[in-house]
């Protein structure tokens, strides 16, 4: 049952992102609401409603047909304009960013919505001019209904205007910018929280059991207690080589374990894994690193040739930075005060030398990027640590930029700014 729950939950997971999965879910139910009204237009509710509220209601067929296809035809060519703009949206990030950023743009939620509210507003006006007839009368025409039609029409106009005010704010970078720091400080945050009672003394695992994982993907989601529950039945314990958030090969090794583990186990234990075809920050807050390294990183090309965005993302990862700075490099998870489960991590010297290996190639020649780049390590070297070895990484890749840029750089002048910017 556990495992029925597990899967369900992973699909539900990757079809919430996709672009159709609200406007799918709002359009059936506009479907329902035209069937509803039928029934009760059945039923006579809109006799009943045009008793109290006479002038509320449509008197006539031919009036009613118009009116409706008018709002339906209004409908189409603006559901039509709305989606040409998040296609825009889409291709304008993709060409002046990076296109790692077009799966958070596509499931933001506010354009599915209201791209699903036109959905279900058509398909109600379609149903609800089927039960219209031209000669029918005052007390037999689908009144009520009719003025839904119109209520929810004037509806998408008004989703409409927050669209074009919201699709406006989602193409700025400093929104963009935002919302993928936010997305991985909570994640941070949350992985800083879940170490406070956290055990480093794990065995090494060099003569371990080795298994492969069987399927490959990214490795997006991890049923930890089951997994633990498994070591404790097994008196084992286990070492995912791959950290969570990066791609897994299936013929590569994935699952170390103490103790040799039966077919089934493996099998078991793979169940309680679940993989994707793409990445998600929520899951994996080194991605956010790889994002805005690479807004950077294009900002700075000789085709954008933007050293102002360039400059946000740097101010951006400073403060990711030191966040991680306050994560341990463990990946240890402790059941009954026993580490029975360690995932693999990257290191904080990785990433920063991942980060800051990109960003030396593209900025080593701008004096005014360098300069920013050593105030950024600076900052960081007087930040708090969970190790003293990552204050060493910040100092090693300070060095290194320093060397590099000295080599670029065409002016004595720029050389001594960022030497006496070094040793302030």
């Amino acid at each position: 049952m556990k495992k029925l729950f597990i899967r369900i939950f992973d699909f539900f997971n990757t079809i919430e992102s996709k672009i159709a999965f609200y406007p799918t879910l709002l359009a059936f139910s506009g479907f329902l609401v035209a069937l509803l009204m039928i029934y009760l237009e059945q039923h006579g509710i809109s006799r009943k409603i045009m008793d109290v509220f006479p002038l509320l209601m449509v008197e006539d067929g031919d009036t009613a047909l118009t009116v409706l296809s008018a709002c339906l035809g209004g409908l189409i060519s603006l559901m039509v304009f709305s989606f040409s703009m998040v296609m825009l949206l889409l291709s304008q990030a993709s060409n002046n960013y990076s296109p790692r950023l077009l799966p958070g743009l596509i499931s933001d939620k506010r354009h599915q919505l209201i791209l699903g509210v036109y959905m279900a507003t058509i398909l109600y006006n379609i149903f609800t001019l089927f039960s219209i007839e031209p000669s029918e009368k005052k007390y037999t025409l689908p009144g009520f209904s009719v003025l839904l039609g119109i209520g929810f029409t004037i509806l998408c106009l008004a989703a409409f205007i927050y669209f074009i005010h919201n699709i406006s704010q989602s193409i700025q970078i400093n929104n963009i910018l935002d919302n993928i720091f936010q997305s991985a400080e909570k994640r941070l945050q949350k992985l800083i929280e879940s170490e406070d009672s956290a055990n480093n003394d794990f065995p090494n695992t060099d003569n371990w059991y080795e298994y492969k994982a069987g399927r490959s993907g990214y490795f997006q989601n991890i049923s930890i207690m089951n997994i633990l529950n498994i070591c404790e039945e097994e008196k084992t314990k286990i070492y995912l080589t791959v950290p969570k958030g990066f791609f897994v090969l299936k013929n590569s090794v994935f699952i170390k374990s103490e103790k040799k583990l039966d077919e089934k186990i493996v099998d078991s234990i793979i169940s309680n894994i679940s993989f994707a075809r793409g990445e998600l920050i929520e899951d994996n807050y080194i991605l956010a690193f790889k994002q805005i390294t690479e807004i950077a990183v294009k900002a700075m090309s000789p085709g954008i040739n933007d050293p102002g965005t360039a400059i946000n993302a740097i101010d951006y990862l400073t403060d990711l930075f030191a966040l991680r700075m306050q994560k341990k490099d463990n990946g240890v998870i402790v059941q009954d005060e026993k580490a029975t489960l360690k995932i693999a991590v990257v290191s904080f010297e990785e990433l920063i030398y991942n980060v800051m290996a990109s960003l030396r190639t593209y900025c080593k020649h701008d004096p005014i990027m360098v300069e920013k780049l050593l105030w950024m390590l600076k900052y960081l070297q007087v930040q708090p640590a969970a190790s003293e070895e990552y204050r060493n990484a910040v100092k090693n890749e300070m060095k290194t930029l320093l060397k590099q840029a000295k080599k670029a750089f065409d002016s004595k002048k720029d050389e001594i700014a960022i030497e006496n910017m070094a040793s302030d």
